[in-house]
């Protein structure tokens, strides 16, 4: 039966009010960075877009989605504090993100030209692959809106071609358009080289007055074949509209481009979505904004963690599964926005087991593990989608750990986990440590949407488990050297790795490498979810789950 929650830490009390002041004091800052990145290239950059009569990337994209439609980006830190040596890329030159478009939801991808000319760094091609796939996962419409130089050609050899590179975008296209996934594309700007076959190979193509569409620039082709003609001639669009039959539309500018895409995408039929059980929606009790007061900005505290599903879940209502074992996992059953939805979440502060014996807050156990396991499977075979609240600090060590078999719970749980086949949602709270993060739906794991809070670390262990043991094989490759390492240099060489390690387990670090999907204010983590789970009830498509080989 489900309980209404309730939170244990009282909003008046000062340790909520410590709390929530430093989360504030943790966001402020990445609300500037965001708002840095969202200039792209900067005001100048702007200024010369709109001279040209032309509208930026999320200029477009604010015109093209439905009044109402808030636009859910992904990748926006994509290669932040990267490519310093060739003056940034912000956003890596693409937005991306989804969002309603005459009532149905669709992927964008927009090249920034306000940014090296919408040029493809190597994280440029990565995101664009990364919201492809979420298009493929979901059976979400693409629109691209295109305007971009190519390839950035002094970093070539990282963009041209591996499997998760530029050319991959292109067999993406192919492989979208064969399931029947709609793919719309806007040439509003510069689509050049090997980048002119991205519309070509989508269902419908549109260009603006004024861009150009060619394997070869005007000043390419006057240096290989000597013959000299015009960027309207060569590639324009009246010419591709008239005589090559490359265009479908051919539209006078961006306003008129971004209306006729409306109208066909309001056109767009509407398939069968997916067998995921959804009712009339119910707003939790408590506010998403009472989540700064919950968990604290540095990490360090423990917390309840079911005072972080009484703000998630419809109505606070919670099912919790087998309560009493395994209790460093949280697993159970709730709503969001109205979906059925199943939970696995760590605990966050020491638990008390039957035999008196205390188990660390996110640690995963034996118990756990074969709990969170089993709990998998039967969300798997009742069609009910996975929520991981992460933040662990990996599976238990030690002699009386290794006897029990945590080595072959964790295994069971990373092999459900892997062939899990209802959509997955994971959310990166805190630490997501080692194993732990694998356990709980990392990356690798296939999340539909990952998302991680400001507070979050991940790494293969905790930073002063790394430092010291980073520290360790340091000192002695010094000693084989025939090095002494004195207490004070042995001081700085520590503070100098732990702040190496601190630096690469930031979110932002991970977010630049399109580790996590979005970076999130924790009061934006319901409405995250539920159109995450919006998108992923889109594909009517669920494979016969199997296990392999559990170890048991």
């Amino acid at each position: 039966m489900s309980q209404p929650l309730a939170l244990s830490l009282d909003r008046d009390s000062e340790r909520f009010q410590q709390n929530r002041a430093a989360m504030l004091q943790l966001l402020e800052p990445v609300r500037r960075q965001e708002q840095a990145i969202e200039l792209g290239g900067g005001k100048s950059a702007i200024a010369r877009q709109h001279e040209r009569g032309r509208l930026t990337a999320r200029e477009r994209i604010a015109k093209l989605l439905d009044p109402a439609s808030a636009f859910q980006e992904i990748g926006l830190y994509a290669a932040y504090g990267m490519y310093q040596e060739w003056g940034g890329a912000p956003a890596a030159g693409v937005v991306c993100g989804t969002g309603t478009v005459s009532g149905r939801l669709v992927m964008l991808i927009a090249n920034d030209a306000t940014v090296k000319a919408g040029a493809f760094f190597p994280l440029t091609a990565k995101k664009v692959l990364r919201a492809q796939n979420i298009a493929l996962e979901n059976r979400l419409p693409l629109i691209y809106l295109v305007d971009s130089a190519g390839i950035f050609l002094p970093l070539q050899e990282d963009v041209f071609p591996d499997t998760d590179d530029f050319g991959r975008v292109f067999r993406n296209n192919a492989v979208l358009s064969a399931r029947g996934i709609p793919q719309i594309t806007a040439i509003m700007g510069s689509c050049v080289a090997g980048g002119a076959y991205l519309p070509v190979m989508c269902d419908t193509v549109l260009m603006t007055q004024g861009s150009g569409l060619y394997l070869a620039g005007p000043a390419l082709v006057q240096a290989a074949i000597g013959q000299k003609v015009s960027s309207e001639e060569l590639g324009g669009a009246h010419m591709h509209a008239t005589q090559s039959g490359t265009v479908d539309y051919e539209e006078p500018d961006d306003e008129s481009c971004l209306r006729r895409i409306r109208s066909l995408v309001g056109r767009f039929g509407h398939p069968p979505s997916g067998p995921f059980d959804r009712i009339a929606t119910a707003e939790p009790h408590f506010a998403g904004e009472d989540l700064y007061g919950l968990v604290s900005a540095d990490g360090q505290r423990p917390y309840e963690m079911r005072d972080v599903l009484a703000c998630l879940l419809d109505d606070s209502l919670f099912d919790e599964y087998r309560p009493e074992f395994g209790a460093t996992l949280l697993c159970g059953f709730g709503r969001i926005g109205g979906f059925a939805v199943g939970i696995v979440a760590n605990q966050k502060h020491p638990v008390r087991r039957a035999d008196k014996r205390v188990e660390f807050g996110g640690v995963i156990y034996r118990d756990s593990a074969e709990k969170a396991a089993r709990f998998v499977m039967d969300c798997n075979q009742n069609l009910i989608p996975l929520v991981f609240l992460h933040d662990v600090n990996g599976f238990m060590v030690g002699k009386e750990a290794e006897a029990s078999g945590i080595i072959r719970a964790g295994a069971k749980l990373v092999n459900v986990v892997s062939n899990s086949v209802v959509p997955k949602l994971s959310v990166i709270i805190g630490g997501s440590f080692g194993a732990g993060h694998y356990a709980m739906c990392g990356k690798a794991y296939d999340p539909r949407f990952l998302f991680a809070w400001p507070t979050a670390r991940y790494a293969v262990m905790g930073g002063d488990q790394a430092a010291s043991t980073l520290l360790d094989i340091r000192i002695k490759q010094l000693e084989r050297e025939g090095r002494t390492v004195g207490e004070t240099e042995r001081n700085e060489l520590l503070q100098t790795i732990r702040a190496t390690y601190e630096e690469q387990s930031d979110p932002r670090y991970g977010a630049a490498r399109l580790w996590i999907d979005a970076l999130i204010d924790p009061a934006e983590t319901r409405s995250r979810l539920i159109h995450a789970l919006e998108i992923a009830a889109l594909n009517p498509e669920v494979p016969e789950f199997k296990t392999g080989v559990l170890q048991t």
